[in-house]
């Protein structure tokens, strides 16, 4: 599988998610987009195209921490859910953005659950 195919095959499954993943003002989108290096998460109220908190792999204390990409990930989860919860916001749809829920997704998501989101 080349290149090309992988990007279009993960493009296509983030479509399919995306026509039913939506997220509003209380219970906004929580998006996962996953680099080689890196990993960023955004919770995203799609009735007005606006985020609302966003966090990253690449904030400086993550990035000064010295452990795995999963790790990191975890790290990056709690975060956002922290993140959240000064904003107000308790409850969240997962939008795994066409990757598989694995490795550093699901550390994402266990690292949201572990800060206080519920989705």
């Amino acid at each position: 599988m080349t290149l090309d195919q992988k990007v279009i095959r993960r493009q296509k499954l983030r479509w399919r998610i995306r026509r039913k993943v939506s997220g509003t003002a209380s219970k906004p989108r929580l998006s996962v987009f996953r680099s080689n290096r890196d990993i960023y998460v955004q919770l995203i109220d799609d009735a007005n195209g606006v985020t609302l908190v966003a966090a990253s792999s690449r904030d400086k204390d993550i990035a000064a921490m010295k452990t795995n990409k999963v790790e990191k990930a975890l790290a990056v989860g709690k975060a956002v859910a922290q993140k959240a919860k000064a904003a107000g916001i308790e409850n969240c749809v997962f939008d795994r953005g066409g990757y598989l829920y694995h490795g550093r997704v699901k550390s994402v998501a266990d690292g949201a659950r572990e800060g206080g989101l519920q989705f």
